[in-house]
């Protein structure tokens, strides 16, 4: 497979495929160095090829969202998931019985409903599951507020036969709000003093806490070094993004996912159209509110010129600040965030240079269940 970039039909999805393998040993690198384990989110990618590389620099594990994308990655051969969510209803939590047969799997708890319909199922099994207290750090999502209600709820998990309390953890997504690189260092170093704070309550009132795990890519290297903490759960990292870019988290060298879209119109001297629209890009301009990012996309090497709208199939483009754009020439646009734009495409073509060296099914876009 040597296939020009350029001839691949647009909007297209690539991936510079030496560009993740750096991203990938980095952060691994990181881990190790800090004595904590990596155990990436693969809802990022969605690809098992890429999780596999993941685990050969060194992952001991993945974390997904959702128990589809939990069965895709077991499919794969992939056999330690934690899946860092809420497991709420009869049909999930028959999968999840199922899931637990044939990997080792933990999931993420924060309610005595959720910890009820856990241990009923495994326990009708004759088996158990173990299970991770979620820790609010100031996201103002799912789980519980750090203090003495985690210690009782822990309790909770105790008393229940089928339920294995393994730890905490937490994702400090409201890092994606923050304005500039020291708000995302204090959000990060405050995202490891609260876990390991609260493992030490934990083990005061004789409770063993094995893991102490922290998550997102901007603070997974600041919350990381925190003594206490044992592990980092960073997904975006594989790729980064435009919003990566804003938070100074990562620079254009940095970002592995790309889009090619053609110029189809220029209908004025400041107007230029691509085609690729919502459908392709989404319409995120910044997870959790950040507002360092402009447009709809990073358009490579063309200095001045935004993604200022998007209707389903076309980008309209402002050139006002750089003319230099023709009808027919292929641009390279890295996403504002990677996540939701994988999960809009059935493939991805991973590339070096400007060859495509072959192609990956996203297996798991659309396993939202």
């Amino acid at each position: 497979m040597q296939e020009d970039i350029y001839n691949l039909s647009t909007p297209h999805l690539i991936i510079r495929r030496d560009v993740l393998e750096n991203n990938i040993r980095d952060m691994a690198l990181f881990a190790q160095s800090a004595g904590v384990s990596l155990r990436p989110h693969i809802k990022s990618h969605k690809i098992p090829e890429i999780a596999r590389l993941q685990i050969e620099f060194g992952a001991k594990g993945i974390t997904v969202s959702k128990i589809g994308e939990a069965e895709v990655m077991a499919d794969s051969g992939i056999d330690d998931i934690f899946i860092a969510y809420q497991i709420i209803g009869r049909d999930k939590i028959l999968r999840l019985v199922d899931l637990a047969k044939r990997v080792n799997v933990r999931v993420g708890v924060d309610s005595l409903y959720g910890l009820d319909i856990l241990n009923e199922a495994f326990e009708n099994q004759g088996s158990a599951i173990d299970v991770l207290i979620e820790i609010d750090t100031g996201l103002k999502r799912c789980g519980l507020e750090p203090g003495k209600g985690v210690i009782d709820f822990a309790k909770e998990v105790l008393k229940r036969r089928a339920l294995n309390f393994k730890g905490i953890f937490t994702h400090a997504g409201n890092a994606y709000g923050a304005q500039n690189r020291d708000q995302v260092r204090q959000i990060g170093e405050e995202e490891g003093r609260i876990m390991a704070r609260l493992a030490g309550e934990l083990t005061r009132h004789g409770i063993n806490v094995e893991e102490v795990s922290v998550g997102s890519t901007p603070t997974a290297k600041i919350s990381g070094k925190e003594k206490g903490v044992t592990e980092i759960r960073p997904g975006n990292y594989v790729f980064y993004d435009a919003i990566q870019m804003g938070l100074r988290t990562a620079d254009e060298n940095m970002c592995s996912l790309r889009v090619l879209t053609t110029v189809i119109s220029k209908p004025s001297p400041d107007r230029a159209i691509i085609d690729a629209g919502s459908k392709t890009f989404a319409l995120d301009k910044g997870a959790h509110g950040v507002s360092n990012v402009k447009g709809f996309g990073y358009v490579v090497g063309k200095k001045g010129v935004v993604i200022e709208r998007l209707s389903e199939e076309h980008g309209i483009l402002d050139i006002s600040q750089n003319h230099d754009i023709q009808i027919g020439e292929i641009l390279e646009i890295i996403p504002n965030h990677a996540c939701p734009v994988i999960n809009l495409f059935d493939e991805v073509a991973y590339v070096e240079g400007s060859r495509v060296k072959g192609f990956w099914k996203i297996a798991a876009r659309g396993k939202n269940r």
